[in-house]
């Protein structure tokens, strides 16, 4: 484990900007997938180039990099796997995340100096498997998601004290299990097993009967249908304690495919929490269980963590958005912020300054400023430069947020 007993806060990075956000909000890890054999092939992910930066920017702060290959490979793609290996390896990556079994034993053979962890793909459920997987060279197991706190404690009972178990804390939930899916293939041809998931478990369902043809019927008595398979996400934040003490190394956020912003929260958030274990009692504030609900999200579960998942797992679709991203500082000149802007926000609304391991802040934009200094309204301009006043001067890169339409508060 990282920070001694603390569990590793591990965070998703699509991309050199989410990458950048996971380490200045205090990731001990990112996870990141290259042009290939990755199942998040949305985000821009990583070229090689990027990959050796991105390297260097975690370790010169501490910070470790891995690697996913993780989809399920087809016989064209075996002879390309040794060089991928070879050339992320030679980037600096401290682990490859594998989902097959003929991967986890390359990468052994290819390029022994880097660590194997098995992906939740793999659907490890027991300790047997886990056992067995060590024995071949993983050092780390990313648990099956389905697992309650009772056989995340057994698997560790059961397991080789040098075998790292990490486990999902936050993000959204596959209604398949461990992400092993096939409605996005049969419906659209886009496999989800191969990161080109079309989320087909989010769209709205009607029920037709086989000699009714044409006539669709609710499933539930909503108007517009239901979402029979969309789940909740999951949010973990106020047990992390439980997991600790069941032996559980590493928190892993999902969301690769999430905005810079999402990184940015959910790694702060998870960050605070985790250095909260250092307490003889485990008790977040309230600023920090209310951090979750500032993210785009669906409502929040604990999903399998004690046992089968509360009614009501299934809900309606669509996202609660009640925050975003206003702008980002790149300095501080004469008592001003001096910022560029995510969103447009008024004159008149309050930001929140979100400061790395702290509570955030509350900035009312009392007088609002275009790059040129001249009085303004609003920001309406994509990434237009912008400043406000503020008595201090603020970490470069710290994100500023607010709640659309909000009115500036004392």
């Amino acid at each position: 484990m990282t920070r001694g007993k603390i569990p590793e806060v591990l965070a998703p990075a699509g991309d050199m900007e989410r990458l950048e956000a996971a380490l200045r909000y205090g990731a001990d890890a990112v996870y990141l997938g290259m042009d290939r054999f990755t199942m998040r092939s949305a985000p821009k992910n990583f070229t090689p180039e990027q990959l050796e930066t991105a390297c260097k920017k975690a370790h010169a702060q501490g910070a470790r990099v891995y690697c996913t290959v993780n989809t399920l490979l087809k016989n064209e793609e075996v002879e390309g796997l040794p060089a991928f290996l070879h050339t992320a390896a030679d980037c600096g990556v401290d682990a490859f995340i594998v989902a097959d079994m003929g991967a986890l034993m390359l990468a052994r053979r290819e390029v022994p100096q880097v660590e194997v962890h098995i992906s939740t793909q793999a659907g490890v459920t027991n300790y047997l498997t886990a056992r067995e997987l060590f024995a071949l060279g993983a050092k780390r197991v990313v648990l099956a998601r389905e697992l309650p706190l009772t056989e995340i404690a057994g698997i560790r009972k059961n397991t080789p004290p040098e075998l790292e178990l990490e486990v999902f804390v936050h993000g959204a939930m596959c209604v398949s299990f461990s992400g092993r899916c096939l409605l996005s293939n049969y419906f659209t041809g886009r496999d989800g097993n191969r990161g080109e998931c079309a989320q087909p478990c989010r769209w709205r369902y009607h029920l037709v009967e086989e000699t009714r043809p044409g006539q669709y019927f609710p499933i539930t008595q909503e108007e517009n249908g239901t979402y029979i398979l969309n789940a909740k996400d999951l949010c973990l934040l106020p047990h992390l304690d439980k997991l600790r003490d069941a032996g559980v190394d590493s928190f892993k956020i999902e969301g690769r495919a999430k905005s810079a912003y999402y990184v940015a929260v959910a790694s702060n958030a998870y960050r605070c929490a985790a250095d909260l274990l250092r307490e003889p009692v485990y008790d977040p504030p309230k600023w920090l269980l209310e951090e979750p609900d500032k993210l785009s999200h669906r409502p929040y579960s604990t999903g399998f963590l004690f046992g089968r998942p509360e009614d009501g797992q299934k809900i309606p679709g669509g996202y609660i958005r009640t925050w975003e991203a206003a702008g980002i500082v790149e300095g501080w000149e004469d008592g001003r912020l001096l910022c560029s802007q995510r969103n447009k926000f008024r004159l008149g609304d309050t930001l929140e300054a979100l400061l790395p391991g702290k509570p955030p802040v509350k900035i009312p934009v009392t007088d609002l400023r275009d790059g040129e200094g001249e009085p303004i309204q609003a920001t309406p301009h994509a990434t237009m430069a912008f400043s406000i006043p503020w008595g201090e001067a603020l970490p470069k890169g710290t994100i500023l947020r607010f709640t659309p339409g909000e009115e500036a508060r004392p």
